[in-house]
């Protein structure tokens, strides 16, 4: 049990946990209080310290929407939109609820009878909007992924390949997001053109621009662990005349996953900010859209929620790393790396 809760916090990245645990069970209690104090103590008084700083200047500035706010007031506006989010799920099932009735009522009456049934229009909590730049990210991310894994890894392993697209990757990758959100939005326009569309315009507008953004730190990392395989592993598929397939799958790929996924690891930060920023100028659905709309707002408690969304944006970023390192520990052939 310990084992395994031990291998489960290395895994997901938080290894800082591991000395508190032995520490319980009473194992090299000198050691583990000595790795308590530089990685849980330290860091704790230094974020105290934070919070403490940020207590005193925020009481000090004062905005055309009034004092900057503090901790307690940001934690209390995080308390506010949780509530109105509770508050909107039970008028979301109070709706369907009613209409479920209606419609049995039409039901009973006439068997034949054709019932509407409507879909709930409320506006969208903060939580609405977290989980849709959580799920536009995902999707934009994946795209650019799937296309650049590929590509990368063709361009490492020809260098002929790789001299041709090269300047055509150096050209575009850093285009600001900004740049391609405008020509995104006229192509979808006039290609994404259906009566009954299975994704909003809106959601497919971000989801590209996201793609355009984050497509070369994986696709040029990719580039880059694939060229640097070792010769030796080079030379083994070559006597053991491995298919080119089963060379990339067994050699290539495993020997270039680190590099790999320090484009990915860049690859989803570029991207969650990257959809930020278009939602915030597009005026898409997700984060960006409510920071925006709040400053617009002009309320007084509107610089508190926007500080609870840029609480929210770098705690989600953070954890969306997480998540790519803990995937990283598993496919990684090296278990013992250090990952960071």
């Amino acid at each position: 049990m310990k084992e395994a809760t031990l291998k489960t916090l290395e895994r997901i990245g938080f290894s800082t946990f591991i000395p508190l645990i032995k520490l319980l069970m009473w194992e090299e209690p000198q050691k583990q209080m000595r790795l308590i104090g530089n990685n849980v103590l330290l860091p704790a008084v230094a974020i105290v310290l934070f919070l403490g700083l940020w207590a005193v200047t925020s009481s000090q500035i004062n905005t055309s929407l009034g004092t900057l706010p503090g901790p307690v007031q940001v934690w209390q506006q995080t308390g506010v939109l949780i509530n109105e989010h509770q508050l909107e799920q039970e008028k979301k099932t109070a709706f369907y609820e009613r209409q479920d009735i209606r419609n049995a009522a039409k039901l009973e009456l006439d068997p034949n009878a054709k019932i509407r049934t409507r879909v709930y229009t409320g506006a969208p909590t903060f939580i609405d909007q977290i989980l849709t730049s959580i799920i536009t990210v995902s999707v934009g991310f994946l795209i650019a992924s799937l296309i650049a894994i590929p590509l990368g890894i063709f361009c490492g392993l020809s260098q002929k390949l790789n001299n041709a697209l090269n300047p055509i990757f150096q050209v575009f990758k850093p285009v600001s997001p900004l740049a391609w959100l405008p020509i995104v939005t006229m192509v979808v326009s006039a290609v994404y053109v259906t009566d009954d569309p299975l994704f909003a315009k809106s959601f497919v507008i971000s989801a590209i621009t996201v793609s355009l953004c984050c497509l070369w730190p994986t696709l040029l990392n990719t580039t880059v662990g694939v060229a640097s395989v070792e010769s030796d592993l080079i030379n083994v598929s070559k006597v053991l005349r491995l298919h080119w397939f089963t060379h990339i799958m067994k050699i290539v790929v495993p020997s270039s996953i680190p590099m790999m996924f320090t484009g990915l690891r860049l690859s989803m930060g570029t991207g969650w900010m990257v959809l930020i920023a278009t939602e915030m100028l597009a005026q898409n659905p997700g984060l960006g859209k409510f920071v925006w709309d709040e400053f617009q707002n002009g309320s007084s408690n509107s610089l508190g929620r926007i500080m609870v969304a840029v609480l929210a944006i770098g705690l989600i970023g953070f954890m969306l790393d997480r998540l790519l390192m803990t995937a990283q520990r598993y496919v990684s052939w090296d278990k013992n790396a250090e990952i960071r």
